[in-house]
């Protein structure tokens, strides 16, 4: 499969995830997240650059507990406001839908 716009034309798999890394930009995380139906706010980016620095880290997402818990932090925040907040700007997933943006492999285990 292949995310086209504009005459580009990026791989991605079946589930709509990148298949290079190096493919993503930020004009790509928004051609993704206007297919994804997600209009992208400064927290969205904030969160998308917060998961790309962490696999930048970890050569891996980072798993829902650890996302909810550096928001929480980040924001001022309980862990449940942050939840509810990443559910509100991801609805289809926190995890999975905003490493989709971001450009991350898909994630594997429980998200």
């Amino acid at each position: 499969m292949a995310l086209e716009w504009n005459g580009h034309k990026i791989e991605t798999d079946e589930d709509g995830f990148l298949l290079s890394l190096n493919d993503w930009s930020m004009e790509v995380a928004a051609k993704i997240a206007e297919k994804e139906d997600v209009p992208m706010s400064d927290r969205h980016w904030d969160i998308v650059n917060f998961l790309r620095n962490y696999y930048s880290e970890y050569q891996i997402a980072p798993a829902i507990k650890i996302l909810v818990k550096e928001i929480a932090k980040k924001n001022n925040i309980e862990k449940k406001e942050a939840s509810d907040l990443l559910y509100e700007l991801f609805p289809s997933g926190p995890a999975k839908q905003a490493c989709k943006i971001a450009g991350l492999p898909k994630p594997t285990g429980c998200v």
